[in-house]
């Protein structure tokens, strides 16, 4: 399913249960994994030593690298190193598409606050850019990570961007024998209760039902042997973090619309938020139409 995993690389805390995470996926893929390490264009990084210009951050990014490396010649790992400059979220989006990865490794950090609803962490912005699934991993202090993943949560609301998702889902959980926990929620937190008439909640609510019907029906042609179906009222957010919570859920997989513009910047999407905050590995994967 993956022949090209690409793992952005800096060595920051977290960095390290990540690496070993995408070594599982790489093993049971067989699959090399680029191991990248972005020195930052925006930061000042050049001096003189013992009269050769050196770029601090290049050399720093190799030490790093080296130290990745031994890593997972120890996990018997087939992988590759590169370091490259540049806008670290771009440039990881950028190498992910010319170099044809399958799929793009990251740690994210969970931090709240406004700060990063208006500036995003590095593996949001490329989560928002990138056109290559994405699968963000948060790690917090005595977490472990599961693979193979052995519970799948596959949030729909039926859109294009959902559907497009659900597929590519669908096949990775049937390769891993994966159960399928599809979920829609019908989002009551908009309007208030007493201007939503019984007609416009029935119409939500058999869309609800038709998306999850349409997952599990691709589901069982892809070969999955085990679906449940979940219909749930409330935040769509929440109600995803319940689920993880509730089902012993390993991953989420779900679709994004793959816009850039400065609206997911500012409002984040369902996707972007769930990234930030769920305590398992979330895959997202762009619908580019």
């Amino acid at each position: 399913m993956y022949e090209n995993v690409l793992l952005p690389y800096d060595g920051s805390d977290g960095a390290a249960e990540v690496l070993h995470h995408a070594s599982e996926i790489a093993h049971w893929a067989d699959a090399t994994i680029t191991v990248l390490y972005v020195a930052d264009t925006a930061r000042d990084s050049v001096t003189v030593v013992e009269g050769q210009t050196v770029d601090v951050l290049e050399r720093q990014g190799k030490d790093i690298l080296e130290e990745a490396a031994k890593t997972l010649d120890t996990l018997g790992n087939t992988y590759k190193t590169d370091v490259v400059q540049g806008n670290p979220a771009p440039t990881i989006v950028d190498y992910a598409e010319r170099y044809d990865q399958d799929i793009v490794v990251m740690p994210t950090h969970g931090r709240d606050g406004v700060s990063r609803y208006l500036l995003g962490s590095v593996s949001e912005k490329v989560v928002r850019l990138s056109s290559v699934p994405v699968l963000t991993v948060r790690m917090q202090p005595d977490e472990q990570l599961t693979f193979p993943y052995e519970n799948v949560l596959v949030p729909t609301d039926g859109s294009t961007a959902a559907t497009h998702a659900a597929e590519s889902l669908v096949e990775l959980a049937a390769a891993l024998d994966a159960t399928v926990h599809v979920l829609s929620v019908v989002d009551d937190t908009v309007g208030e209760a007493d201007v939503r008439s019984t007609a416009s909640e029935t119409e939500s609510e058999q869309v609800t039902t038709d998306a999850v019907e349409a997952v599990v029906s691709t589901a069982n042609a892809c070969g999955v042997a085990n679906t449940v179906r979940h219909i749930e009222y409330g935040s769509p957010v929440e109600e995803i973090l319940e689920s993880v919570e509730s089902h012993e859920i390993d991953a989420v997989g779900m679709g994004t619309t793959g816009k850039r513009g400065t609206d997911r910047i500012l409002l984040g999407s369902v996707a972007e938020k769930t990234v930030r905050s769920a305590p398992v590995p979330v895959m997202t994967i762009a619908d580019s139409n």
